[in-house]
């Protein structure tokens, strides 16, 4: 029997450069992706939930969650592959919720790196990378940086 072995397909830590750009794939948000995040969070604040109450307040209808979108852009990120099965963990980040999000806008993500620190003695280094959560219209909604501590090679 062959014995198959995982490699992931991210990037280690000493294949990132500063300067790196990557845009990834784009997301629509839907009233599923509300309602599902509302029950996982516990998160029911009527501009989420309630069509009626949202009607009426400053933005006209039903806003997602700054917490989903930064969640899906997480896992944008994940999917565009750069990252995935090397990062050893997610250790902060800083938001700055700029634009609602609406039912049926669609997001896609811009990553810029912008610094690294060897960490050896954690098995990698620390990646800081600045994003961009970008809507339809091309306007950011979020942005920010994230810092993650990334597999070394060895």
């Amino acid at each position: 029997m062959t014995e198959l072995t995982y490699k992931p397909r991210g990037l280690y830590f000493e294949e990132f450069d500063i300067g790196h750009n990557l845009v990834t794939a784009g997301r629509t948000i839907t009233e599923s992706d509300i309602v599902r995040f509302a029950g996982l969070s516990g998160d029911y604040n009527q501009i989420h939930t309630d069509a009626a109450f949202a009607a009426a307040g400053p933005f006209e209808q039903r806003v997602a969650h700054g917490l989903l979108v930064q969640s899906i852009a997480t896992g944008l990120a994940v999917q565009s592959g750069f990252i995935e099965g090397t990062v050893l963990a997610f250790r902060e980040l800083s938001t700055k919720f700029s634009l609602p999000v609406f039912i049926g806008d669609t997001i896609h993500v811009h990553l810029e790196i912008v610094e690294k620190k060897a960490l050896p003695r954690l098995g990698g280094g620390q990646v800081i990378m600045k994003f961009r959560v970008i809507n339809q219209a091309g306007k950011a909604v979020q942005r920010g940086s994230w810092v993650m501590l990334v597999q070394g090679k060895e």
